[in-house]
């Protein structure tokens, strides 16, 4: 394994790849523009939460295979490959990503590169995105044509990103007809992986970047699809969870995502499928896409749903009341509360005249960030003393194993409202719980 790499951009991404790279015996460079984020990083500190992440950071520091800079001269002068692994929100009042974070990164590296090497695109684009800088690259780079451009799509799902790095379903990788150095370099790179049996697939541009947001879209559809039967279950008192499972039985159907409860939200998918209706309609097929307005439309009404029902079990009214909250981050095994859910129920409560307390295992300090107006506790039982009613919000495993008395014996009222369907209606019902759950009965 000859190539060096760089990794530019080291956040959720950027961090995870980079020290997976390093820990398949490459000897890898990270750059970041915030000075701060790379002290941490170099210390050994992560500034995210991630399962089994930070042993792996801090082992291939001791190596010193792995190391941090925001020098590009350094970055430009060191690596064979490298990972563009940047951001690329939603512009804001926009459905469109903003790729600003994306063309400086490119900006920067061409006139650096002076030797032939491999750019390589993880970012989640638009269509459309790598021809546009694979031209950048070229007049801006000393080397030309030289200095080419793969795009190579990352399927990380937070809470599992170190398996899905070292041991992806699929390697995807985007590159021009005849780009067979380009090619040749990513299958040297992931070739431990395939060696294992990932499939290792080779695509125009195009193609790879509509895998990733062809995915989040397939995913997303899936989830508003489940929660929109959700919305007929409770008109009709059918069982959501029940039909789930029916559902899963169907091998062209699957159980994975058909979880009802209050939808998704995060970093990826809720803007992902926002900036593929964007394009869509800038290259003129909007149509194709225009049913994913709806998918994020019933998304949304999950979260205007959940307070509802919170508030049908309090008699019809916040105003004097105490609720219990449990969960702020998007799902479990993250600290990750951009678009949360549960967040965004936990603070519509409250300007609805109730006090409410949160507790998350991982996400406190951010969710304070986010939302100071709220109330925090420092464990469940914290966050539920008193309450008129707790909510279920996040899936941790401690919430799902949760003693029904235990909780009961802090709080004024045994109302229990599940928005992930995660608990076992009875077990609560038994400890004297008025349990209610989206979807169901």
């Amino acid at each position: 394994m000859t190539h060096r790499l760089t990794v530019i951009g080291t956040g959720y991404l950027g961090a995870t790849h980079a020290a997976c790279m390093a820990e398949l015996g490459y000897e890898v460079l990270g750059l970041d523009v915030d000075r701060t984020k790379i002290d941490r990083l170099s210390a050994g500190d992560l500034p995210f939460y991630e399962p089994e992440l930070e042993p792996l950071l801090r082992r291939n520091l001791a190596t010193g295979r792995l190391r941090f800079t925001t020098s590009f001269d350094e970055v430009a002068g060191f690596g064979d490959v490298h990972f563009l692994c940047v951001g690329t929100p939603q512009r804001a009042g926009e459905y469109a990503a903003d790729l600003g974070y994306l063309d400086a990164a490119v900006d920067a590296l061409a006139p650096r590169l002076r030797r032939p090497c491999l750019v390589v695109g993880k970012s989640t684009v638009p269509v459309g995105t790598a021809r546009r800088l694979a031209g950048r690259l070229a007049e801006l780079s000393p080397v030309g044509e030289d200095a080419e451009l793969a795009w190579n799509p990352e399927f990380l799902r937070e809470g599992f990103a170190v398996q899905d790095t070292l041991h992806p379903d699929r390697i995807v990788v985007g590159a021009p007809l005849g780009a067979d150095r380009a090619t040749k370099a990513l299958r040297e790179v992931y070739a431990p992986m395939t060696a294992a049996g990932t499939p290792f697939l080779v695509t125009d541009y195009a193609t790879a970047e509509l895998v990733k947001v062809s995915a989040n879209a397939f995913l997303a559809t899936k989830i508003s699809f489940i929660n929109a039967m959700a919305e007929v279950c409770e008109a009709t008192g059918a069982d959501v969870t029940k039909l789930s499972e029916a559902l899963a039985h169907d091998d062209r159907i699957g159980g994975k995502f058909l979880g009802a409860g209050l939808g998704f939200g995060g970093g990826c998918l809720p803007k992902d499928i926002r900036a593929f209706m964007a394009r869509a309609g800038e290259l003129g097929v909007d149509q194709a896409l225009s049913f994913l307005h709806e998918v994020d439309a019933i998304n949304t009404r999950r979260r205007v749903r959940m307070v509802d029902l919170a508030r049908e079990q309090l008699g019809g009214s916040f105003r004097g009341r105490t609720v219990g909250v449990l969960g702020a981050a998007f799902k479990p095994n993250s600290d990750d509360v951009r678009d949360s859910p549960a967040l965004d129920v936990a603070a519509a409560i409250r300007t609805q005249g109730a006090h409410v307390t949160v507790y998350d295992p991982r996400a406190l300090d951010n969710a304070r960030r986010v939302h100071p107006d709220l109330a925090y506790g420092g464990s469940a039982l914290d966050a539920a003393r008193d309450a008129h009613a707790v909510l279920l919000l996040t899936e941790w495993p401690e919430f799902r194993d949760m003693d029904p008395d235990t909780l009961g014996s802090v709080v004024t009222e045994r109302n229990i409202v599940d928005g992930r369907n995660a608990l076992d209606p009875d077990r609560w019902r038994t400890a004297g719980w008025t349990y209610r759950a989206l979807g169901r009965p």
